[in-house]
Order: C-alpha cells, then structure tokens, then sequence
C-alpha cells in the first residue's frame, strides 16, 4: 500500500479518537442511509406493480437517492424518463 494512504488513516484515527465523532455526522448519515432505504423498497414496489403495465426502473444507488429525496414525484420522473427517453 502507499504510505500515504496508511499515514492518513492513522492522522484520521487520532483525530477520531480525541476529538469523538461528531452527534451530527452520525445523525445526518442516519438519514441518508434510511431515504436510500426508503427508496430502494419504493422502487422495488413500484417494479411489482408496474411490470403488469410494462414499466421497470433498475434499482441502483442512483436511483434509490432520487426516489429516497423526492419521494413520489422521483418515480413519476424516472418513469417519464424511462418511456420517453429510453
């Protein structure tokens, strides 16, 4: 491995380690985490229903954020996109 790369981790650790990890990083990530979530079993649903009808969106990382952050109105613009575009 590059030196760089061990002596940055270990920088990072120290740092970690007497400053603790911020509440608000930790909160904040929680949440990302959990609109992904959110995301991916909207358009996992999304996918069993609309397969009676032809539609299909892949589930992937980019998807699951726009679906996570825009909720409804990110399947309606996936999908617009998917039959008008593709």
């Amino acid at each position: 491995m590059n030196w760089w790369i061990i002596g940055g981790i270990v920088v990072l650790i120290v740092i970690l380690l007497t400053r603790g990890i911020p509440v608000n990083l930790i909160k904040g990530s929680g949440q990302v985490v959990m609109k992904v979530t959110l995301g991916i079993l909207f358009l996992f649903f999304f996918n069993l229903f609309g397969a009676s009808f032809g539609l299909h969106i892949p589930i992937n990382v980019f998807t699951a954020v726009i679906v996570g952050v825009l909720g409804i109105p990110g399947i309606a613009c996936l999908t617009a996109i998917n039959v008008f575009v593709i």
